[in-house]
């Protein structure tokens, strides 16, 4: 079995208001799980600017693991007491380890473009370095906290509204940017999986006809050259050949 090390923070929310809480602070509808259930979610500004992604574990009827990218657990924290006010919910940290499995069971992870899971506090032996799991999470179009994902990113235009909101639940921070975006309009750029011959920098600039068109946010070495991950305007058609410096992209899928 393949086995990777997933990097993670972990908060846990716990208390007779753990759910309802929840539910109005992040983005998915965790009220519709049951124990051992888990959904993405994004915790955001009222601007709907992602201040932590979120995988949301529901443990027991008022105990809930928010699984969230490493160095973010303090600031989650700290976001979810800013607005407790009176709610009866603890937040704390906790420590654990991560490992993705392919093809085990744990909590379903689809970062990676084949069946996967996450499993804590496993004693396992990664198989996976950490570049073939990232090769595998670009191949996959994932958005990454800090390539992907920043405060210039709205959630539509990574992605992240069809995999990590509901349409359908109450109110939370975000909501009518997300909202207004979905039902009235579209993000003017995407993510698109890009093949080339060597990696390039992020951040390098993509142009198509003579215009800048995006940018590499991610890229790592392949079997047959490189893949990369990149913000392009929706205008250019998904078959474009693609410079980046002296380099030409070309679509992965």
């Amino acid at each position: 079995m393949r086995i990777a090390i997933r990097p993670r923070s972990f908060v846990r929310v716990s208390g007779p208001a753990a759910e309802e809480y929840l539910d109005r602070m992040v983005s998915n509808d965790v009220a519709a799980l049951g124990p051992g259930e888990s959904c993405e979610a994004l915790l955001l500004t009222a601007k709907a600017r992602v201040i932590a992604p979120l995988v949301v574990l529901r443990r027991g009827h008022d105990d809930f693991l928010l699984l969230t990218e490493p160095g973010l657990g303090e600031r989650v924290r700290t976001e979810l007491i800013r607005f407790r006010f009176a709610a009866k919910a603890e937040i704390e940290l906790e420590e654990h380890t991560s490992h993705v499995l392919f093809g085990g069971d744990g909590i379903p992870t689809a970062d990676y473009g084949e069946p996967a899971a996450e499993v804590l506090d496993a004693e396992l032996e990664p198989t996976l370095a950490p570049e073939e799991l990232e090769q595998l999470r670009i191949r996959a179009g994932t958005p990454a906290w800090g390539k992907e994902i920043d405060d210039r990113v709205l959630p539509a235009e990574a992605g992240l509204t069809e995999r990590a909101v509901s349409f359908t639940k109450g109110c939370y921070p975000g909501q009518e940017p997300i909202a207004r975006l979905h039902y009235r309009g579209h993000a003017n750029r995407g993510l698109r999986v890009l093949r080339l011959d060597e990696p390039p920098v992020p951040e390098t600039e993509i142009v198509y006809e003579g215009k800048s068109v995006g940018r590499i946010t991610s890229s790592a070495r392949a079997a047959d050259g490189a893949v990369a991950l990149a913000y392009v305007r929706r205008e250019v058609p998904d078959d474009a050949e693609l410079a980046v410096g002296p380099l030409v992209a070309t679509p992965l899928h």
